[in-house]
């Protein structure tokens, strides 16, 4: 009977060894898991090119839905695994994220987690008036909400950043607010002696320079001779404030006539001599720079010289010149 006693061992030796094999297979199946899993994360994705795309707000599957339907990932349910084992590298945002080309779920995740948002911008240009700027901001793709009617000339033309989502009422403080100091700086370093009282009348005056002239090289010329005529309580004459005085802001698309000249409104300055109530549109920092440090001229005058330009003069007989020559640009130009 001793001598039949080995046999419980040897089957224990061949259990172990299946153990231990099922053991090594499950090791290298793990690993081999492991291995495809960290594949997936890191692979190219299949998007052909860099893409933008406003993630919505409604939880992570609302956020793998929007990321499958725009091409940026392949397959939804790996992508919420994905979130799932490194959510403790922090939240998914809400907001509009570039993606690259290819981008792998590693990078996704990074993007949504870690990436500022894309920055859109919206340039108001100098000279435009209170209304046109409204319709502007109306129609700009990404900002949210209502926002009270503009003031006129409270905007400083410039290009302002946003991100998706961002509200107009927002922005349009922003653009006050920089209106505000630009005005402020300017007035602070006013020439001596201006036949302007206040901040709130260089801003009057810096909105009719803006609306004359596009050159900046001009501007300061352009301010002497409103500043002149102000020093001499002449009428300033300024078509700019005609074109205001009728159709409050909103675009002249025809010639001037003589019913809007004679129009009578305090923003007509063929009318009313001084300068008007308030700002016909809204100046850049040039023109505030200009009506605060005009040029020293003894100019009275200028009309168009066809060149984009002005012809200045400090006598009606040479404007009366000046403005024949223009004519007769017009009318050679008219016959072509």
């Amino acid at each position: 009977m001793s001598e039949a006693q080995p046999a419980p061992r040897k089957r224990r030796g061949r259990v172990a060894l299946i153990l231990l094999g099922l053991g090594v297979a499950l090791v290298l199946a793990l690993g081999l898991a492991v291995q495809s899993a960290r594949h997936t994360y890191e692979a190219p994705g299949p998007l052909a090119a860099e893409k933008a795309l406003v993630i919505p707000r409604g939880g992570t599957e609302a956020i793998a839905g929007a990321l499958r339907e725009a091409g940026i990932i392949a397959d939804a349910r790996h992508f919420l695994i994905a979130s799932q084992i490194t959510k403790g590298a922090g939240p998914l945002r809400a907001a509009e994220f570039a993606f690259p080309a290819n981008a792998s779920l590693k990078q996704v995740l990074e993007i949504l987690r870690q990436a500022r948002p894309v920055q859109r911008r919206v340039t108001i240009a100098e000279g435009l008036s209170a209304l046109q700027i409204q319709a502007l901001l109306d129609k700009t793709e990404g900002l949210m909400g209502e926002a009270e009617p503009i003031a006129e000339g409270s905007i400083l033309p410039e290009t302002y950043a946003f991100e998706w989502g961002d509200s107009r009422a927002a922005l349009i403080r922003r653009a006050q607010a920089a209106m505000n100091a630009a005005l402020a700086e300017a007035w602070r370093d006013r020439a001596p002696n201006l036949p302007i009282r206040s901040a709130r009348e260089a801003l009057i005056l810096a909105s009719i320079i803006e609306r004359e002239t596009g050159k900046a090289d001009e501007r300061a010329l352009v301010a002497s001779v409103f500043v002149n005529r102000l020093r001499r309580n002449m009428p300033l004459q300024s078509d700019p404030t005609v074109v205001y005085a009728a159709l409050g802001g909103a675009a002249l698309e025809r010639a001037i006539t003589r019913a809007d000249l004679d129009r009578d409104s305090p923003f007509n300055t063929y009318r009313n001599r001084g300068l008007p109530p308030g700002p016909i549109a809204n100046p850049g920092r040039d023109s505030l720079r200009a009506a605060t440090q005009p040029a020293t001229s003894n100019f009275l005058y200028f009309v168009a010289d066809g060149s984009g330009g002005h012809a200045f003069a400090e006598t009606l007989e040479a404007h009366n010149r000046n403005v024949a020559r223009w004519r007769e640009i017009e009318r050679q130009r008219g016959a072509r």
